[in-house]
């Protein structure tokens, strides 16, 4: 009995890597079972107006970006995967009578659920909570990121949804690289050609869509994606939610804090679907250097006729040896509200560096990184710059006033 728990502690204290969580394996007859477990904290201090309610100079704030803990299982090509997010409300719904806050069946501290089965690296279907493939910034890992958190750019992705997900990767040019199932983004260096092509539920996490119950309407998405080792990855995708602001006769509802949800309207006709369109471009070179562009468009926002929205991104970073990064990311958004309506536009710069601690190897190339930045300090400054006093977007996001971010991760 002592050996077997011995040995228990043993297989429970062995790692993969630092990205993979703590792992045990057993076999079941003839097939081959892993269970990894795994999560990360993101502790902030923010300061200056930006980061304040109403841009007034307040206190240095202290509060938690994300705080998640999850595990994965596989028996044989089965794969399946449950991630939760502690700094969300798991609370059923409090303004319509959908699941989960924002409509979609389930949760808000739910991130992903979902079960699949890897009948082939070119043919993995999935189902349930999963990120819809559309954003090359947003289906990239949130501990993963070059600057503390995603920008308005997120805004205008579909989010995470509860769905059917069919995907493929690592095509036309053999086996270059580890295709595990569970991928949701460029996880990983490839080569070759890879998709996502995903039905769900209207993206009610979307802050592009209002409004929204499971069996109102759905959401669509399709991505294709070329990899070409860590030099290149170029994606393309689109995406829909239908009736992206309610659909006729649905009650529209109100909330505060004292009273709950308290019917306000009904709707006398359907809203205009959302639709949107992203490209991406991602490049590492020389084991050090990074550079990242996206454009997404997004039109009609919550269902409003011509209310559309644009953000472009371009980020740029060389690590100056195994601890420091420098970093810089520009974020430029812009909005109009109907035909004919002024545009605005609002740029947000994110001066940064990221200090990598308890460093697992002296490499910087993009696969050794996801490993470094288990454990990482990253301080960003945030500029923002043009139509600061009229920026009224329907999604909302970005910084109005000039704010600064200290952010502390650790991750298993």
């Amino acid at each position: 009995m002592k050996k077997k728990i011995g040995l228990s502690l043993i297989a429970l204290c062995l790692a993969s890597s630092a990205n993979a969580g703590y792992t045990l394996k057993k076999k079941l007859g003839d097939v081959d079972t892993k269970l990894s477990i795994f999560g990360f904290s993101q502790l902030e201090m923010r300061g200056g107006k930006g980061s304040a309610i109403k841009d007034q100079d307040t206190a240095v704030s202290f509060h938690a970006q994300r705080i998640r803990l999850g595990w994965k299982y596989s028996a044989g090509k089965v794969r399946s995967k449950v991630f939760l997010d502690f700094n969300k409300n798991s609370a059923a719904n409090k303004t319509t009578d959908a699941g989960g806050a924002s409509g979609i069946g389930v949760p808000d501290n739910i991130k992903d659920a979902f079960i699949a089965y890897k009948l082939d690296k070119a043919f993995i279907p999935k189902m349930g909570v999963l990120k819809m493939p559309h954003g090359m910034s947003f289906t990239m890992p949130g501990w993963n990121l070059d600057i503390v958190e995603r920008g308005l750019d997120k805004k205008l992705v579909l989010e995470r949804n509860m769905g059917l997900m069919l995907s493929g990767r690592d095509i036309g040019f053999g086996n270059y690289a580890k295709v595990s199932g569970y991928e949701m983004g460029h996880e990983r260096a490839w080569k070759g050609f890879g998709y996502d092509i995903m039905i769900a539920n209207q993206a009610g996490r979307s802050a592009a869509v209002t409004n929204a119950k499971e069996g109102n309407a759905n959401a669509y998405a399709a991505r294709v994606m070329f990899d070409w080792t860590e030099l290149l990855h170029l994606e393309a995708s689109y995406a829909k939610s239908e009736k992206a602001g309610g659909v006729k006769g649905q009650t529209v509802y109100t909330y505060n804090s004292t009273t709950g949800g308290v019917p306000a309207s009904t709707l006398s006709a359907d809203s205009s679907d959302y639709y949107s369109y992203d490209i991406g471009l991602d490049s590492s070179f020389l084991n050090a250097g990074n550079i990242k562009l996206e454009y997404i468009v997004g039109n009609n926002v919550k269902g409003k006729k011509d209310n559309d929205e644009t953000a472009l991104s371009i980020s740029a970073q060389y690590a100056i040896n195994n601890m420091f990064e420098p970093t810089i990311k520009h974020i430029q958004g812009s909005e109009q509200s109907g035909t004919g309506a002024t545009t605005h536009n609002l740029g947000n710069t994110y001066i940064g560096l990221n200090i990598y601690l308890g460093q697992a190897n002296d490499k910087m190339d993009r696969n050794s990184k996801r490993n470094r930045n288990a454990h990482k300090i990253v301080f960003n400054y945030i500029v923002a710059s043009g139509d600061t006093d009229t920026w009224k977007p329907t999604a909302g996001g970005g910084y109005k006033k000039d704010a600064w971010v200290m952010q502390w991760q650790a991750k298993f």
